[in-house]
């Protein structure tokens, strides 16, 4: 029996379909299930049974014997949320009781990180652990995901095996219910739908032209091939990023999207909301030579391509992975 928290969320819906493409069927999902737009994430999958989250550690000590393998993707991941306080329950103090539980009973475990940890960039985009004491991520959202790392570095006991994932941009299909959260992606495909046009931030800093901000953009089927792997590798543990390793500019992303919906170009710029413009990130790239030199031989699809799945396959006919 394999686990998946955040089951009925973007990432971790997703890697119950791809454990499902793969054979797997004894699947517990584990989530609120509060959300009913959210929840259709997982209409055609299969799985065992759900857990709700605030059930989900006793469910386990119970059912320890049972399961093979646990992936924590749940998490709150507001980037614009700041109260503290909801970030420590949900996932500090949250993945630090799962990750007790998972060492007493010697369950794997595969947990969510995030590139916000690394705040602007200053100490580079290098998952050693060597600097994540030094780290210093830009909101209370990279905060909480940081802290747990430190955390998860200073302990004397661990799971066998564990690994923490710091996902870079992550797009693809089942995010319809994220938002403002969801991928610029997304975003631009809605507002080229309705209006024939997109609206790119403005850059603020002289080293970078209008568009030319730079993020490392990964497809979410990509990002479930590395959980997959990691599940059947179990060895190696540490942090790892989870990205491409290639940098491309938000001009690179409007153009793929007006070309996989078959429009002309209309890209204007409008300026930087001042309440983040402090804190806005000009580039990220995932150094994934430690993910590498573990084995992981996966090829990520270029923005080219993934734009082109994702839009053609998902966003344009509003289906489901």
């Amino acid at each position: 029996m394999i686990v998946v928290t955040g089951a009925a969320g973007f990432i971790g819906s997703c890697l119950v379909s791809k454990l499902n493409a793969e054979g797997y069927q004894d699947i517990i999902v584990v989530d609120d299930f509060s959300n009913n737009q959210k929840n259709k994430n997982l209409e055609g999958k299969t799985y065992t049974g759900q857990v709700h989250r605030k059930e989900f550690h006793e469910w386990l000590k119970q059912n320890h014997a049972l399961t093979q393998f646990v992936f924590h993707i749940g998490a709150r991941t507001d980037t614009t949320e700041f109260d503290v306080a909801v970030f420590d329950e949900l996932n500090l103090n949250y993945t630090k009781e799962l990750w007790k539980i998972c060492v007493e009973f010697g369950l794997p475990l595969v947990y969510a990180s995030s590139a916000a940890t690394y705040g602007m960039g200053e100490l580079g985009y290098e998952d050693s652990h060597d600097v994540v004491e030094r780290l210093k991520p830009l909101n209370p959202y990279g905060n909480s995901k940081n802290d747990f790392d430190k955390w998860a570095l200073k302990q004397e006991r661990a799971p066998y095996f564990w690994a923490g994932l710091k996902f870079f941009n992550v797009y693809g299909p089942n995010e319809y219910h994220k938002g403002r959260m969801a991928s610029v992606i997304l975003h631009a495909f809605n507002q080229i739908r309705d209006t024939d046009g997109v609206k790119l931030f403005r850059s603020h800093n002289e080293k970078y032209e209008d568009g030319k901000q730079l993020r490392d953009f990964v497809y979410v089927k990509d990002a479930v091939n590395v959980c997959y792997f990691l599940m059947h590798h179990r060895q190696d543990p540490g942090l790892y990023n989870l990205g491409t390793g290639d940098a491309r500019a938000f001009l690179d992303l409007a153009d793929n999207t007006f070309k996989a919906m078959d429009k002309n170009v209309n890209i204007t710029f409008i300026d930087t909301p001042e309440d983040i413009r402090e804190k806005y990130q000009y580039f990220t790239e995932a150094n994934i030579s430690k993910l590498r030199s573990i084995g992981y031989l996966g090829e990520f699809h270029t923005l080219e391509e993934g734009i082109d799945d994702y839009v053609r396959n998902y966003l344009s006919e509003q289906k489901y992975y």
